[in-house]
């Protein structure tokens, strides 16, 4: 199975993917049966920290279990971009220890979660996820963008790409030596559907633009559609959130929630699209079915995509503990270089 992406524009041919991918994803039955291209694994682990039963709490608990070595640097509230609104996008540069410096490094983009609508890139969970990005080698860039009320889709993606479009340039190349053909996103929960996105949206090389050669998200609502939250039995509160972010009904149809098609990462996949490393808790408030789904059709696509299904009901960075950081730090160096 194929899909077509469609950059901008109506959604419509997105919307007719969906339907199909949902009704070829529907004949699916149980865990995905995997290609060469995609390896989920599910591992019980006793030891594992208690997640959780608030979202607040349980996003947490795996990040905080990290502790940033000496010689990283930081470059705070860096300006990006300014809106026509006025708004002043920043972001935070967190840099490796000077001994391990390359004269081109890899990036990371660093998106925080938040249900597209609170959040921080300098609260003290994703900075500390932007000084483990750093810790492994990466220059990581931790954004802040738009947020709802005040903003809906598709301002944040617009920002985020914009953020990959500032690292880009030649004098933040030079500045942070970047290898600007080494450009990767990371993400949790709301972060982690716009990482996602990012990765998704666009077609050709990986190295321009707004593109990004690896996407790496946790927790992702990554299929905003009627039919997809159907299928999920989705939650009122996930419904609510997804709501309020797009500006429409989410329980209703595509032709009355058009931006739901394009928000939604799982139905743009073609095969032009950078590897993909999914982390998901079994039980948490972002069904499974969501990431199950979306690496169903990056592996249709031909794809690269690891899923990881991890005990539990932790959330986004909280499940980001000691067994699972060097996962996705070893996906973000095998396909980051």
């Amino acid at each position: 199975m194929t899909s077509t992406r469609i950059a901008g524009g109506s959604g419509i041919r997105a919307r007719r993917i969906v339907a199909a991918a949902l009704a070829a994803i529907a004949a699916i039955t149980g865990v995905v049966a995997l290609s060469g291209f995609h390896t989920q694994l599910r591992e019980i682990d006793p030891t594992g920290p208690d997640a959780a039963s608030e979202v607040a709490s349980a996003e947490v608990i795996g990040i905080r279990t990290f502790t940033p070595p000496a010689g990283l640097e930081v470059e705070a509230d860096l300006e990006y971009g300014t809106r026509e609104d006025g708004t002043l996008l920043t972001l935070d540069v967190c840099l490796p220890a000077a001994d391990a410096l390359e004269q081109q490094r890899p990036a990371v983009v660093s998106i925080h979660g938040g249900s597209w609508a609170r959040g921080d890139k300098a609260n003290a969970d994703w900075r500390n996820v932007c000084l483990w990005l750093a810790s492994e080698g990466f220059v990581a860039a931790s954004v802040n963008y738009r947020l709802v009320p005040d903003a809906r889709f598709p301002a944040a993606i617009d920002d985020v790409a914009l953020a990959v479009e500032w690292l880009r340039d030649p004098e933040q190349v030079e500045r942070f030596g970047i290898d600007p053909t080494r450009i990767g996103a990371f993400g949790g929960s709301a972060g982690g559907n716009l990482a996602a996105l990012l990765g998704m949206t666009g077609e050709g090389p990986l190295d321009q633009g707004s593109r990004v050669a690896a996407v790496a998200e946790l927790s992702g609502p990554v299929g905003l559609s009627a039919a997809e939250l159907a299928a999920d039995a989705a939650s009122p509160w996930l419904k609510g959130i997804v709501g309020e972010y797009l500006g429409c009904d989410p329980g209703a149809s595509l032709e009355a929630c058009p931006q739901s098609a394009d928000a939604s990462p799982a139905s743009l996949v073609d095969a032009s699209d950078p590897p993909v490393f999914i982390g998901h808790a079994e039980h948490e408030v972002v069904p499974l079915g969501q990431s199950e789904r979306f690496v169903a059709a990056l592996g249709a696509a031909g794809v690269p995509a690891q899923l990881v299904v991890v005990p539990g009901d932790a959330h986004s960075i909280g499940i980001l503990d000691d067994a699972l950081r060097p996962r996705v730090a070893a996906f973000l160096h095998a396909h980051l270089g």
